[in-house]
C-alpha cells in the first residue's frame, strides 16, 4: 500500500510549518501536500519550550504556538490543516528514503512517494553517551528538543522545586534552561569547559555582563571543567553530578544542553552533505534537483560571508522555508536566498539581537553597567556583525539594516565614540544615487540625456541615407 503527493515535506518543526503556509498562499490544491513528522501534534514555534512554555505561572500550552504565530502570521491548528487539504502524517518515523526513486518509506511500512521533496528533518540534542559519560536513562535527567522533552522537564521542576537543579552547558538552551528553572524556584549551577556562556557568540565582556545578571538571581557558574558521571541510587534517579576537576553537585534536576546533530542519516550517500548538513544552492536545492533542504539540516550559500554554512537558529528555518517553497513554485523567476544571519534571546528581563558574523576586530559601546550596550565585529575595514542588548525595535533595525550594508570602518576608535548612533546613521542613509554625467564646466545631469542621444542618432541616420542615395545616383550616372 501506499500514497502519492505532489511535494512531501519531511519532518515537522518550525521550517515545516512555514513552508506549508507559503505552500497555500501560492495556491497549492487540497491533497498536494502532505507532511510527515516523528512528533505527535503539527508544526509548532519551538522557542517556546524554553521560554513560556517552562513558566510556573500563565504558561504557554498548545494550540497558542502553533506556527505560525513566532512571525506574527496565522496559527496553523490542525484544523487549519484540514481545511487546505494538507496530508498530516503525525508520529510516524521514516525508516529509509530513495532519492532516485522518489520514494519514503514510514516504520508502519507505508510507502509515500513524491515529485519534490523538502527536507526539514532539524537536528536531535547530542547525548552524554556521545561523551562516553552513561545516564541519559535517568528519571531526573532532561534534553529539550521537543514537546516530550519539555513536558518532562515541567513535571521535574514542580516535583523538585526548591531543589538543586545542574545545567551542563553554557549555550543557547543551557542559558534559557538556567533562567526557567530559576524562575521555578530552584537552585541552579550551570557548568561547563569554555572561560565563559555562550562562547560561539559572546566576547568575554558581554558573557562577563550576563553571568554577573544570572549570579544576581542565584545562578553558579563551574567553568572550565565538565560532567565526568553521576551518582545513581536504586531508583536510577541522579543524586550527584561529579565533575573532571574532583569536585561533585548535589542533584535533583539535571538539564543536558551540550549541542545538536543534524538529522542527516537517512540522506548519506543520496545528497552532497557539507559541513554536517546536506548541501543546497540558493534556491535551498540539493544535489538532487527534486530534493531541497531548509533549516538546521541545510548547509546553504551565505552572501554576506561569502561561503555556505549551516545556521542553527528558528530565523533561518523559518525563512529559508519560505524561500525554497518560493522557488519550487516559480522556479524561473525565484532569486537566491539572501539572508543575514540573526540570533536572539529573551531571559528573565533581557533582549538581545545579533546580526551578521562575530569575526575580525571586536568594539564594544554603550552602558555595560545595565543599560542598553552593544559590540561592532570589523573584518577587512568593514562592518560584518553587530550585538545589541536593551534596544528599541528602530534600534534593532538599525544594526540589522547597518550590518547588511556592511559600511567601510576606517577608525575603530570612532566607531566605538559613536557607539549605536553610527548603525542609527548608516541605516538612515538614503540609497545612492544612479551614476550622473557631467557635461561641460559642472553641468550635472541627473539623468542620461537619452532624447539627445537618439536625436543626433536620427539626424546622423539620415545624414548617411541621403549620402547613399547620391552616391548610388552618381555611380549609375557614370
Amino acid at each position: 500500500m501506499g500514497r502519492a503527493f505532489l511535494y512531501v515535506i519531511l519532518g515537522g518543526g518550525v521550517a515545516a510549518g512555514y513552508a506549508a503556509l507559503e505552500f497555500t498562499k501560492r495556491g497549492i490544491s487540497h491533497g498536494e501536500l502532505c507532511i510527515i513528522s516523528e512528533e505527535p501534534v503539527p508544526p509548532y514555534e519551538r522557542p517556546a519550550l524554553s521560554k513560556g512554555f517552562l513558566l510556573p505561572e500563565a504558561a504557554a500550552r498548545l494550540p497558542s504556538f502553533h506556527t505560525c504565530v513566532g512571525a506574527n502570521k496565522e496559527r496553523l491548528t490542525p484544523k487549519w490543516y484540514k481545511e487546505h487539504g494538507i496530508e498530516l502524517v503525525l508520529g510516524s518515523r521514516v525508516k529509509s528514503v530513495d532519492v532516485r526513486r522518489k520514494t519514503l518509506l514510514t516504520g508502519s511500512g507505508e510507502t509515500i512517494s513524491y515529485k519534490v521533496l523538502i527536507i526539514a528533518t532539524g537536528a536531535r540534542a547530542l547525548k552524554l553517551e556521545e561523551f562516553g559519560v552513561k545516564g541519559s536513562d535517568s528519571e531526573n535527567v532532561c534534553y529539550l528538543r521537543d514537546l516530550a522533552d519539555a513536558n518532562r522537564l515541567v513535571n521535574l521542576m514542580e516535583s523538585s522545586s526548591g531543589g538543586n537543579a545542574v545545567v551542563i552547558g553554557g549555550g543557547y538552551i543551557g542559558m534559557e534552561c538556567a533562567a526557567s528553572l530559576v524562575i521555578n524556584r530552584m537552585s541552579v549551577t550551570m557548568v561547563f569547559p569554555e572561560e565563559h556562556c555562550m562562547a560561539r557568540l559572546f566576547t568575554p565582556k558581554i558573557a562577563s555582563f550576563y553571568e554577573e545578571f544570572y549570579k544576581s538571581k542565584g545562578v553558579k557558574f563551574v567553568k572550565g571543567t565538565i560532567l565526568s558521571s553521576f551518582d545513581i541510587d536504586s531508583n536510577g534517579k541522579v543524586t550527584a553530578v561529579n565533575l573532571r576537576d574532583g569536585s561533585s553537585l548535589p542533584a535533583d534536576t539535571v538539564v543536558v544542553g551540550i549541542g545538536i546533530r543534524p538529522n542527516t542519516s537517512l540522506f548519506e550517500g543520496q545528497l552532497t552533505l557539507e559541513k554536517g548538513g546536506i548541501n543546497v544552492n540558493g534556491k535551498m536545492q540539493s544535489s538532487n534537483s527534486s530534493v531541497y533542504a531548509v533549516g538546521d539540516v541545510a548547509t546553504f550559500p551565505v552572501k554576506v560571508f561569502g561561503e555556505s554554512r549551516r545556521l542553527e537558529h528558528v530565523d533561518s528555518a523559518r525563512k529559508s522555508a519560505r524561500h525554497a517553497v518560493g522557488a519550487i513554485m516559480e522556479q524561473n523567476q525565484a532569486g537566491e536566498f539572501d539572508y543575514l544571519p540573526f540570533f536572539y534571546s529573551r531571559v528573565f528581563t533581557l533582549s538581545w539581537q545579533f546580526y551578521g558574523d562575530n569575526a575580525g576586530d571586536v568594539v564594544h559601546f554603550g552602558d555595560f553597567s545595565g543599560g542598553t550596550f552593544g559590540a561592532y565585529w570589523v573584518r577587512n575595514s568593514h562592518l560584518v556583525g553587530s550585538f545589541l542588548e536593551g534596544g528599541t525595535k528602530e534600534e534593532y533595525e538599525a544594526i540589522a539594516k547597518a550590518t547588511r550594508l556592511k559600511p567601510a570602518v576606517e577608525d575603530l576608535a570612532e566607531l566605538e565614540r559613536q557607539g549605536l548612533g553610527f548603525a542609527v546613521t548608516v541605516s538612515e542613509k538614503p540609497p545612492p544615487s544612479p551614476p550622473r554625467d557631467v557635461i561641460g564646466s559642472g553641468i550635472v545631469l541627473e539623468r542620461p540625456i537619452y532624447a539627445l542621444h537618439a536625436t543626433a542618432g536620427v539626424v546622423l541616420a539620415a545624414s548617411v541615407a541621403a549620402f547613399a542615395f547620391w552616391y548610388g545616383r552618381k555611380r549609375r550616372r557614370w
